[in-house]
């Protein structure tokens, strides 16, 4: 059982009285996005570590993302989907803070200190939002927007928690806490719950479950700049549901006396 206060941490001392700040992975999902890398690489501040993780891509994604960040590191996903991409990258990494963005340009890079802050501040989750203040989107559909406030509504009610964009993508936590989301294995060779998109419920439920302080961050939505995108709003909202009932009976099978999560 994860303890609220433990699961934080803070700026280290280095033995001069001085705070060291804690250094910061990113890790970065890409299937073919050569194309919109170069503006993702503009837009990134100065960070201690990049993972590159790469789906199967076909139109040199791998050359460009090594052409353009020479010291990151560059690993292949071991099944398919976002979620087994994201798990890959989290163990690659090697930071302080784990901050995970999208590779198609939706998400700002330039926003990353915004979410460093709020860990700092003593969150142990900063969850992106398009609708908190700060916040927005070029790119969400009427249908996804429905979708996500009905989906918000469900978590909010069944877990205690005041979600207002569960399955917005763009978070940041303490690395120590990985251990806490219990992703999937990344040696399986079959196919995995938490493999696709519906990683993003798993990971913001299973840390309200497990007592973190979550704080919400504003964060702007572009459309994405090139390429299709591969989410399917109608069959990736039910593998969402899905999660959601999946992570339901896990709760309620868990022992009594986890801390409910806090929000700020």
């Amino acid at each position: 059982m994860l303890d609220a206060d433990s699961g934080r941490d803070l700026p280290r001392d280095d033995g001069r009285g001085e705070a060291e700040r804690p250094t910061v992975t990113v890790v970065l999902p890409v299937r073919n996005e050569a194309r919109n890398l170069p503006h993702v690489a503009e837009r990134l501040p100065p960070i201690d570590e990049l993972v590159v993780v790469d789906g199967g891509s076909e139109d040199g994604t791998i050359d460009v993302a090594r052409t353009l960040w020479p010291t990151a590191t560059v690993i292949s996903q071991t099944r398919s989907g976002k979620g087994n991409a994201l798990a890959c990258g989290f163990e690659a990494a090697t930071g302080d803070i784990i901050v995970m963005i999208d590779g198609d340009g939706s998400t700002d890079p330039a926003e990353i200190p915004k979410f460093v802050e709020a860990l700092l501040g003593g969150a142990d989750l900063a969850k992106g939002s398009r609708f908190s203040q700060g916040g927005g989107s070029a790119d969400i559909t009427h249908l996804r927007r429905f979708g996500n406030k009905g989906l918000n509504w469900l978590v909010n009610q069944i877990f205690d928690t005041g979600f207002s964009d569960l399955c917005y993508g763009y978070n940041a936590f303490w690395r120590r806490n990985l251990a806490w989301l219990d992703l999937p294995s990344t040696q399986a060779t079959e196919p995995q719950w938490g493999d696709g998109f519906e990683i993003e419920t798993v990971i913001n439920v299973r840390a309200a479950r497990n007592g973190w302080s979550i704080r919400e961050v504003g964060s702007f939505e572009e459309k994405r700049l090139y390429g299709r995108s591969n989410l399917n709003a109608v069959t990736d909202g039910f593998r969402v549901l899905r999660t959601i009932g999946r992570e339901r009976r896990e709760h309620r099978a868990s022992p009594s006396g986890i801390p409910a999560s806090s929000w700020r």
